[in-house]
């Protein structure tokens, strides 16, 4: 036999050397797992400083987003380990072929750190997948972390049982038959993990939430951006920079609001009200008419609201009184300049519903209430459009002869008593 040959050989020439040696002694089995470890390193050499240097010299020069996630994450450098080992598990175990007991505890030993060196290249070629997918977008569209969590999950199940087999030197199907018995706890120990994997399919599928999406959860104090869809939690970046962390069945479970569609539309709804003090309103006199002609966005309308008027009150052939005619109100061309005007503001969606409308009147007054979009959805300009309409509502409010409504105060017992002291 060639290894019987080669031994002999080793054998003699340690026998020169004036070291008295056994073909299968100490001295030989020693050189031998030196020159195999000494192939493996040289093995790894090749590997790592050729061919992997080479490939990712290539993937830089390429620049694609896929061979950057692979070098990230050194799924190349990784292959380069394993070949070494592989190499081992080859070559020491026949070596020591006659020192049964350490030659079966080398083959199981080099059988799990194959299987963990593999695993753990396995592993890294996943986050490059993850990685690859985030660059590509499909994360926005499908939970892709969570089945990456999972098949990493399942991947290191099967490895513990593989590694066990290996040493126990057992069938892998005895250790997954003899797992039916303790169902009930691995259901108890991985319930979150299969809640929330069953509603990452869910989310993705009904596309009920996606990364960098603006989500709303009051019962779990979240109100802000996705950050991260993980098998068993989704974590939400809130506006005041804190973090929440939901469980993913949670959103399948509960309600939430998802702000994402608003964003996506280019309007942001303005919904607000002004309370109009009663006592203010009132029908207007022609003179107070003419001068409301002065401004310019309600010209139109005053001109066709006074001819229809006319043309309705010349028809009464009877005495003219003033609950037979029509007149003008002053909320009513207050409610038609609010109108056109928020048709001719610049940051208001022009293609989006807006109206100016009366609610039910409460003991506050009556509301007059504003509902527009604006053409920007940021947060900022929302919020200054909004505080720019209402201050001008405000001040334009006294040239129609109406007061808004606001609660009697400390300020307004204070002038009571300057007057009547006066």
């Amino acid at each position: 036999m060639l290894d019987h040959g080669v031994r002999s050989y080793v054998s003699d020439k340690l026998t020169s050397m004036g070291l008295d040696s056994d073909p299968y002694g100490t001295e030989p089995t020693v050189i031998f797992i030196l020159a195999a470890i000494g192939v493996s390193l040289i093995s790894y050499l090749i590997v790592h400083r050729v061919i992997v240097r080479t490939v990712n010299f290539a993937i830089s020069k390429n620049k694609k987003s896929w061979g950057n996630s692979l070098t990230k994450h050194e799924v190349l450098e990784k292959m380069a380990l394993l070949v070494p080992t592989l190499l081992l598990d080859l070559l020491v175990p026949p070596i020591l072929t006659h020192h049964a007991l350490l030659a079966t505890l080398s083959d199981r030993l080099l059988g799990v750190t194959v299987l963990v060196m593999f695993i753990w290249m396995i592993f890294s070629l996943l986050d490059a997948l993850h990685d690859i997918a985030e660059k590509k977008g499909v994360t926005r569209r499908m939970p892709v972390k969570s089945f990456v969590q999972l098949i990493k999950l399942f991947t290191f199940f099967v490895g513990i049982v593989v590694s066990v087999s290996i040493l126990a030197n057992e069938s892998p199907i005895i250790f997954l038959s003899g797992l039916g018995v303790a169902t009930g706890l691995v259901m108890l120990v991985f319930k979150d993990t299969i809640l929330g994997f069953v509603a990452g399919i869910q989310l993705a599928a009904n596309r009920m939430v996606s990364l960098n999406d603006w989500i709303e959860m009051n019962d779990y104090g979240a109100n802000g951006s996705v950050e991260e869809v993980s098998l068993t939690t989704v974590k939400v970046r809130n506006f005041d920079n804190t973090v929440t962390m939901l469980p993913a069945y949670a959103l399948v479970q509960n309600a939430f609001i998802n702000w994402q569609g608003m964003s996506d539309s280019g309007g942001r709804r303005i919904i607000r009200s002004v309370n109009i003090d009663v006592n203010s309103i009132r029908f207007m006199a022609d003179d107070e008419i003419e001068a409301l002609k002065e401004i310019r966005i309600l010209r139109e309308f005053l001109f066709e609201k006074s001819r229809e008027i006319k043309e309705f009150n010349d028809s009464f052939d009877d005495v003219p009184h003033v609950a037979n005619l029509r007149k003008m109100t002053n909320i009513g061309v207050f409610r038609a300049y609010l109108t056109t005007y928020l048709r001719s503001h610049k940051d208001i969606h022009p293609y989006m519903l807006f109206m100016v409308r009366q609610l039910a009147p409460t003991s506050e007054g009556l509301p007059l209430q504003i509902y527009a979009f604006t053409n920007n959805t940021d947060w900022v300009f929302y919020e200054g459009v909004q505080a720019d309409i209402f201050d001008h509502i405000y001040a334009v409010m006294p040239l129609f002869g109406l007061r808004p409504f606001q609660k009697f105060g400390g300020y307004d017992a204070g002038s009571i008593g300057t007057q009547n002291i006066d």
